[in-house]
């Protein structure tokens, strides 16, 4: 089935410095679903309203939903009731994006908590910006004001990554082979350097309870970190050329990592077990030749809100949309030089970055079943350890780890 389109951000046509570039490697949607950002190229980063966005795309069904959010939040005068466009100048190459926002009784992990610059409210929306200079620069949102320039990495910052748990604990992967851990309500001090990977690392995410983080690179394996001591779980081995993209799922219990050997796996964290693999070619190529340079490199990987999609962009030009039990795309588009990929806040669609422009895909929608619902509660809170000592019957153990 050929996906249906929804609109196009595109980038100006005018001219600029030819040495900045026009590549859009990273696109984000701000936690609330107010803000979609992304990098135009030649330093250059958009915040648009989402919902004035899909109010521009008359997307079916989703249009009501947007004015119903524009009135909700032109009901009040905090800054949150009056989303602006903004354009900022990052004054360097743009690699990555990552949206922030605090939880009042989420305290700092620093000893010293006397004296803060910055206090960081719940009504403050934040936006991190990774550049090719290894800097980081902070944002407000809703002002477009500069708060914090976070210097330490020696080489681009590639991603950016905040805790979903409103700790404002932010960690970047950069092509100096280190992970950086930084404290935002500490006035943005660095807490820890991850080191393990060999070469660049092109990414990195928390799970959805903060305690684990996936980091990816320019090697085979797929690492794993535990944030509260911040070491080294373990390594995933199993994909046979650099892995360049990852996301958990929404509940936790999968992690989806895509790779240039054509290939998006699905992953247990908790065990180490590829339970899935996504094709982009067929037949699979072997791993000498997936080792090497083809066609089908997957550039990005995106997991869906409803815990059962997975979204991919490859070198063949196309957008896939899988279902995690499904060997086969269930929705393709056409994409040239697709490089970044995300789902809305809501799911409803599918943001694809190329060439400093943003294209929109309305995403396979369907009703979960209750036992698929059932399913992402007890993954939650219940790691597969944990899940396995339960006195259920196998088929039902087997439903509850994703194995069938």
């Amino acid at each position: 089935a050929r996906a249906r389109t929804v609109g196009e951000l595109l980038a100006p046509t005018s001219p600029f410095d030819k040495k900045c570039g026009r590549e859009n490697w990273t696109v984000a949607f701000a936690p609330d679903g107010s803000y979609l950002a992304w990098s135009q190229g030649h330093r250059v980063v958009k915040l648009v309203p989402w919902a004035q966005c899909l109010n521009n795309f008359l997307l079916h069904g989703t249009k009501n939903g947007a004015e119903a959010a524009g009135a909700r939040q032109g009901s009040d005068s905090s800054p949150r009731s009056r989303p602006c466009e903004h354009v900022i100048d990052c004054g360097d190459i743009v690699w990555g994006l990552a949206f922030g926002s605090s939880v009042p009784d989420k305290q700092s992990r620093c000893v010293n908590i006397e004296w803060h610059r910055f206090r960081f409210g719940q009504e403050q929306l934040l936006l991190a910006t990774g550049l090719s200079n290894g800097r980081i620069k902070i944002w407000d949102v809703y002002t477009g004001k500069l708060l914090l320039n976070l210097m330490d990495h020696t080489e681009v910052v590639r991603d950016l990554t905040f805790a979903p748990d409103g700790s404002l604990i932010l960690v970047s992967a950069s092509r100096d082979k280190t992970l950086r851990v930084w404290d935002l309500k500490d006035d943005g001090n660095m807490m820890k350097v991850l080191r393990g990977h060999p070469n660049w690392v092109y990414g990195c995410a928390f799970s959805p309870d903060s305690s684990i983080l996936c980091s990816v690179g320019a090697s085979k394996a797929v690492f794993l970190w535990d944030m509260d001591k911040y070491s080294m779980l373990r390594k995933l081995e199993g994909h046979h050329n650099d892995v360049v993209a990852c996301e958990f799922s929404p509940d936790g219990a999968l992690l989806a990592t895509a790779s240039y050997d054509t290939r998006v796996c699905v992953w247990d964290p908790h065990t180490g077990v590829v339970l899935r693999e996504l094709g982009h070619l067929f037949p699979p190529p072997t791993p000498i030749f997936a080792g090497g340079a083809n066609d089908r490199w997957v550039r990005a990987v995106s997991f869906s809100h409803d815990g059962l999609h997975v979204a991919s962009l490859a070198d063949d030009r196309m957008v896939r949309f899988w279902r995690i039990d499904e060997e086969y795309p269930v929705q393709v588009a056409p994409l040239n030089n697709g490089l970044c990929c995300t789902f809305s806040t809501d799911g409803s669609v599918l943001a694809a970055g190329q060439d400093g422009s943003v294209y929109f895909w309305a995403t396979p929608r369907q009703v979960s079943s209750l036992q698929h619902l059932c399913r992402m509660a007890i993954r939650r809170v219940m790691p597969t350890s944990q899940v396995r000592n339960l006195p259920i019957p196998c088929k039902v153990l087997e439903f509850l780890c994703y194995q069938i």
